[in-house]
């Protein structure tokens, strides 16, 4: 398992609220296509674009970035999959943070990202790194942020990590359900995540916690 560890921490009100006047904003002022308009999600682009928005904040104050002052969830992609640039291994890196709610915080070895491929293949694509947080409420209004850690893009296209499904594939849950991909989609599993960058700073930080995928 390349996931070692990953860590949570408590989102302050203030960051909820915060992200709640950039989802206002941009629903007034941003009338853009979303990449999910085509999906099932169609109907959820307040709760989707404050769970996006809530994960650029919460990144950006633990790793003393500059927070986000828009949100979107557009497919035009205006940010080229560059939400944010950190150093890795001595080289500065561009992150796509993809965040996203789950009803726990405890990980499993079969718990996935999913990332639309053409997302990945777009030519003009800035990402080096996809970074993954998982939002949890644990009561109303007040999240744990789970920071699962990163992959590197050219991986997942190289097929070293996450199993790719054409549109229209029906894939099978581990309870045996099923469901269809509306899209060409790469699946990667939390367990091929490196774990997130971490410091003392971060382990200070209300409801800090180190966990591991089980």
């Amino acid at each position: 398992m390349r996931n070692q560890f990953y860590f949570q921490v408590n989102v302050s009100p203030e960051q909820v609220l915060y992200t709640k006047k950039l989802v206002e904003h941009s629903m007034q002022h941003h009338k853009i296509p979303n990449i999910w308009d085509t999906t099932n999600h169609a109907n959820r682009t307040v709760e989707l674009r404050f769970t996006g928005s809530l994960g650029e904040v919460v990144f950006a104050d633990i790793y003393g970035l500059e927070r986000p002052n828009c949100s979107f969830g557009a497919d035009d992609g205006q940010d080229l999959g560059r939400d944010f640039q950190m150093e890795i291994a001595g080289k500065l890196q561009s992150f796509d943070l993809k965040s996203m709610r789950r009803k726990n915080n405890v990980f499993y070895a079969d718990y996935v990202l999913n990332i639309p491929a053409s997302q990945l293949h777009r030519p003009n694509s800035l990402t080096d790194y996809y970074f993954h947080i998982s939002l949890h409420e644990a009561k109303p209004n007040e999240f744990i942020a789970s920071f699962v850690g990163y992959i590197k893009k050219e991986e997942v296209i190289a097929n070293t990590i996450g199993i790719f499904y054409v549109s229209g594939s029906t894939r099978v849950r581990g309870n045996g359900t099923t469901f269809p991909f509306y899209n060409d989609t790469y699946e990667i599993d939390l367990k091929d995540f490196t774990s997130p960058p971490l410091n003392e700073y971060i382990k200070g930080k209300l409801g800090y916690a180190e966990k591991k995928i089980k």
